[in-house]
């Protein structure tokens, strides 16, 4: 039996080699030198989780013991939160956020805060939760920013409800409900208000992209700060098969993200062909080039740090390291930006 279990206990979560490397804990280099700015932790428990997330490593049906079973392509290892205090206070001055991750565990409530507290009480940084809706309440909120949490994470994932309860819901023999993560995120909002709650967003499910631009501007209107992340098939998992969207698509998505962010646009003012695919972004050819040129827009979005810099850059957790990211850790270099120039109108 496995007596490693959270809140005495967590496993590494997202980028956990990166962020064991970034720590310490581990050795190891990064490509390109890229570091991870965010500790993140996952709750543990010898059961696991209860949801079957068609594309989760962590899905319940998913082959192996909760112990054992991987995340984003790379061990997790299990830490004491002793020593995962001790290896923060300690850490590299461009470590900036500790993250605590959920699971759909109904002990998982509890433990969460009695792990932000500690965090809170221990260390220095500040602290995300990205939440499990499904077991919540809203004084579970409150209480979670009373214990020092400063930002809420929602991992919406699906564009539409359809795709959500096919492979979170209903369609997986699984407990999420479209409904219910809508009205936690809102209430989100009530208590830490915007900029502090972001939305996990997943490409490559079956949208169109006229349907992540649509959510994605519905969650900006709202005041939620968006967090993309690009499909990435874990071995074993109901969707092992699966490619990752096409390079272009996802390029075309951040754009249009970061267009809607910055409030040069909404998607009103961009245009889709029949099948979905962004033809025109609505701004003017040269803003439009600076913009691409710039390469921020192609970089990983997540919980920002005291300075307004992203701290969540979750290093290769939805690709592997080359030229051609799905997720840039680090600002794109000139061949990066090149390359992306080259491929963003094409369209598969």
């Amino acid at each position: 039996m496995d007596k490693q279990q959270s809140p005495e206990y967590a496993k590494m979560s997202q980028a956990s080699q990166a962020t064991a490397i970034s720590l310490g804990l581990v050795r190891g280099k990064m490509y390109r030198g890229a570091v991870n700015r965010c500790v993140n932790l996952l709750a543990h428990y010898p059961e696991g989780c209860s949801a079957n997330c068609a594309y989760c490593g962590l899905a319940k049906k998913r082959p192996g013991t909760y112990h054992d079973k991987s995340f984003i392509h790379v061990p997790w290892p299990v830490f004491p939160m002793g020593q995962i205090i001790n290896a923060i206070n300690n850490a590299p001055s461009y470590v900036k956020r500790t993250c605590i991750s959920m699971i759909t565990n109904g002990k998982c409530r509890r433990a969460t805060l009695k792990m932000t507290r500690q965090l809170k009480d221990e260390t220095a940084l500040p602290i995300s939760i990205l939440i499990a809706p499904t077991i919540l309440h809203e004084e579970d909120l409150a209480e979670m920013k009373e214990c020092g949490a400063d930002k809420i994470g929602v991992a919406i994932d699906l564009a539409t409800p359809e795709l959500f309860d096919k492979y979170r819901g209903k369609g997986v023999s699984g407990p999420h409900k479209w409904e219910k993560y809508w009205e936690i995120m809102e209430m989100a909002l009530d208590i830490f208000g915007h900029p502090n709650v972001g939305a996990h967003l997943m490409v490559g499910m079956g949208e169109t992209e006229e349907q992540m631009v649509s959510i994605m501007n519905r969650l900006w209107q709202m005041g939620v700060v968006n967090h993309l992340f690009s499909f990435f098939a874990e071995e074993n998992s109901r969707l092992a098969d699966r490619p990752q969207p096409p390079w272009p698509a996802y390029l075309r998505i951040q754009l249009a993200r970061y267009i809607i962010e910055e409030k040069l646009c909404s998607n009103q003012d961009m245009s889709f062909d029949q099948a979905g695919h962004i033809i025109d972004f609505g701004l003017a050819s040269d803003l439009l080039t600076n913009i691409i040129s710039y390469g921020k827009a192609f970089m990983t979005g997540g919980c920002l740090d005291a300075d307004g810099q992203v701290a969540c850059n979750r290093p290769f957790g939805n690709c592997l390291p080359d030229v051609k990211q799905w997720n840039y850790p680090y600002p794109p270099n000139k061949e990066e930006r090149d390359l992306i120039r080259q491929n963003i109108f094409n369209i598969e």
